[in-house]
């Protein structure tokens, strides 16, 4: 009899024969269905995906070698899938080597094989057959219904994708490197040990006081709520009620109830992400959390220590990145959501672990409101097919529910009912206007801050503004100390000064902090006094967040709001809703103490200033089964920035770079490494200073030049850079 070998040999010299790695790839798929009527079709994607590799030409290969890729056989698969009246394993099966195609580009795959132009097809799906011991009548099988056949089947396919992707890939890892397969835990979510360690947690706390008691009600309400069944749920509660805790423990009895598998946590700043996954390793362990972000590697090593080995927990959580198989993961939005838009094989391997489980999403109102519409799109579908849960969380809850005019999310159930009065009994700021809304020069905002005599944190729009009042306040008369915060800092040098000014503050020092609007959401300042420049409600909303936020000033905290002169805002968007706030709060500024004032706002400002033509061409892309083009329009951060890495940002920056210049590969760990020390620049900014922008050999670019240990990267010390991402 003869044999077929899927892959060549590994380091025992054995091959890896291609029925058995069918076999385990089917199983594995099916083994990831989160409904019993899709098993069918995801053993069928595994059987057919490698069925191209019984051709002749392609054993010869393994045994000859020759170059990589030169006997294609994904369209093999694809071409009898469709000849089973199969077109979602079909096209999962075309792609995963090159990632979903477009429909056309499907269709002119598999064509040949439908109109019996390929002379051997025949002969390897006999061969197929006869290795793998079935009958064809058993791999036809009944359509899948879906109750949006467009939508909701294009993401059922990005499914039967990431399940395909992933089963292959474990399959030949477990051939190939069966040490590094033995890493991987089929690690199950303890939610009874969890929910305990929350109990006590809760219990730790203090029950006196008028905001502990609003905080234990609160939590009562929403656990009431957790024994629903599937759906879209909101937590739409005031700065410093506690969502965090709240929401998880909602989260921990909601996939009890209903069977789920895992937590995933979304937020939108990586600020936010260090503090909460840090808070719950605290809380549940190390061993529970993963954190998955761009500049984070978990047990990330300093220059010192990079040749050392890790510890078998930290590969672990590394391999765990790939495929999200963990029970807690606190993830960036971007990540979450260009995986799910993607067509790529790496970042959709991911997505079938988003099924059967709760998906918490903090601080919503970031979604970028070019792209909602598409994003709700496809958070609706996840919902129906993959058995998921979506929990709404902020301070300032978005007007997501469907409309007139705005195809949103059917039903949000509120997890309080009443979050109106939540809100009046946790007032802890009055708002103030600086002369009217007049424009105002630098000096005069500098007096204006001075006139309070204390604390105080200082919000702009853009970094131009901010570095450019920065400059002008002195500290040692007014302050002991002054800060700078905004995106031009590296990552690693913004937790630093973050630090240090939670540090300043628990201390009592006088302090001011000049900021973009990165400190807006999550990051726990209490300053008894803000001054916000103008800019769209949810932003003014959370930066009020930052002022008064344990509530323990005598008395209210003071926000003022600003317009300043000359101001440049982030894009037209950006400064069309915030004009449209203007208005809102120059008509009745008692609107800013109203709960439902800015779910009223996003529905007025979305239907008024928002150019809906790129959402509904995303869209068409996805109802029209174009996954490369959804892939290509789909951008969660639309810019055209590029990274910098900072090479004299500190010592530990430059050993870093002068080890990765003795590789002659970069691997994922590295980049990892990279990250906390690489600023996002413009490319104008970069032709600009090209002389002191290199290229590496390794493709990355490194800035040579200035790095202000107070204000980050520039030109010269202290000067103003207006091309600075």
């Amino acid at each position: 009899m003869i044999e077929y070998f899927a892959h060549s040999e590994n380091k025992s010299d054995v091959k890896h024969r291609l029925a058995k790695h069918l076999h385990e790839t089917a199983r594995r798929a099916e083994s990831f269905a989160a409904r019993e009527e899709y098993k069918p079709v995801f053993r069928l994607s595994g059987l057919l995906h490698d069925l191209g590799k019984y051709q002749p030409e392609f054993q010869s290969y393994l045994v000859n070698g020759g170059r990589r890729g030169s006997v294609p056989h994904a369209s093999w698969g694809a071409g009898y899938a469709s000849v089973l009246k199969n077109n979602d394993a079909s096209i999962a099966i075309d792609g995963h080597h090159k990632g979903l195609p477009d429909r056309a580009a499907w269709k002119s795959d598999i064509n040949p094989f439908l109109h019996d132009d390929v002379a051997a097809f025949g002969g390897v799906v006999a061969s197929f057959l006869k290795d793998v011991y079935l009958m064809e009548s058993s791999l036809k099988l009944q359509q899948l219904k879906f109750e949006n056949s467009g939508f909701q089947r294009e993401l059922f396919i990005r499914y039967l994708f990431s399940a395909l992707t992933d089963s292959d890939w474990l399959s030949t890892e477990e051939h190939f490197e069966p040490e590094k397969f033995g890493l991987r835990l089929d690690r199950s979510l303890p939610i009874d040990l969890m929910l305990d360690k929350l109990e006590e947690e809760f219990a730790a706390k203090s029950k006196n006081g008028a905001i502990n008691k609003l905080r234990n009600q609160v939590r009562n309400q929403a656990l009431e709520k957790a024994l629903l069944s599937l759906g879209f749920y909101s937590l739409a509660l005031p700065t410093g009620m506690g969502k965090t805790l709240i929401s998880l423990a909602w989260a921990l009895l909601h996939a009890k109830q209903n069977g789920l598998k895992r937590i995933i946590i979304v937020l939108p700043y990586i600020s936010i992400i260090d503090q909460t996954a840090h808070e719950l390793k605290r809380i549940f362990g190390e061993e529970l959390i993963l954190e998955h972000h761009s500049s984070y590697n978990e047990g990330r090593r300093t220059a010192s220590d990079r040749n050392e080995d890790y510890s078998v927990e930290q590969k672990r959580k590394q391999l765990a990145c790939e495929n999200w198989d963990f029970p807690v993961i606190v993830t960036t939005t971007v990540q979450f959501f260009e995986s799910l838009f993607s067509n790529k094989p790496s970042k959709c391997r991911k997505i079938h672990n988003i099924a059967e489980s709760v998906v918490i999403f903090d601080e919503v109102q970031t979604i970028p409101k070019e792209i909602v519409l598409p994003t709700l799109g496809m958070l609706n579908d996840v919902q129906a097919v993959m058995r998921t849960s979506f929990l709404f969380c902020t301070a300032t809850q978005p007007a997501f529910v469907k409309r007139p005019g705005f195809d949103g999310i059917s039903k949000i159930t509120p997890l309080i009912e009443e979050p109106g009065m939540l809100y009046d009994k946790t007032i802890r700021v009055t708002y103030h206007l600086l002369d009217d809304f007049a424009d105002v020069s630098c000096s005069r905002l500098r007096d204006a801050i001075l006139e309070y005599d204390q604390s105080a944190l200082a919000i702009f729009n853009t970094k131009k503004d901010a570095l450019e009042f920065f400059n002008l306040m002195d500290s040692g008369e007014h302050w002991d100390t002054k800060y700078h915060l905004s995106t031009a800092m590296c990552p690693h040098h913004r937790k630093g000064t973050i630090s240090r000014i939670k540090a300043d503050l628990i201390e009592k020092k006088k302090i001011l902090v000049v900021s973009t609007q990165l400190i807006e959401a999550g990051v726990d300042f209490d300053f008894p006094l803000v001054f916000r420049a103008l800019a769209p409600l949810e932003a003014i909303i959370q930066s009020a967040g930052r002022c008064n936020r344990e509530g323990k000033m005598d008395g209210l905290g003071t926000v003022v709001l600003f317009v300043y002169q000359d101001a440049k805002y982030p894009n037209k968007t950006y400064q069309a809703c915030a004009g449209y706030a203007a208005e809102l709060i120059q008509k009745d500024i008692g609107q800013l103490y109203n709960h439902n004032v800015f779910e009223k706002y996003y529905a007025s400002v979305f239907t008024l200033y928002i150019d809906q033509t790129k959402q509904h061409a995303i869209n068409e892309a996805r109802n029209g089964f174009n996954f490369e083009t959804v892939n290509d329009s789909y951008r969660y951060l639309d810019d055209s920035s590029e990274g910098l890495f900072i090479y004299n940002y500190n010592e530990e920056s430059r050993q870093l770079l002068h080890s990765l210049q003795y590789k002659k590969f970069l691997s994922r760990d590295d980049y990892r490494d990279m990250q906390p020390f690489t600023v996002q620049a413009y490319e104008y900014f970069i032709f600009q200073n090209s002389e002191d922008v290199k290229t590496s050999s390794h493709g990355f670019k490194i800035w040579y030049g200035n790095y202000n240990p107070a204000t980050g990267i520039s030109v010269a010390p202290m000067e103003v850079d207006k091309y600075v991402v």
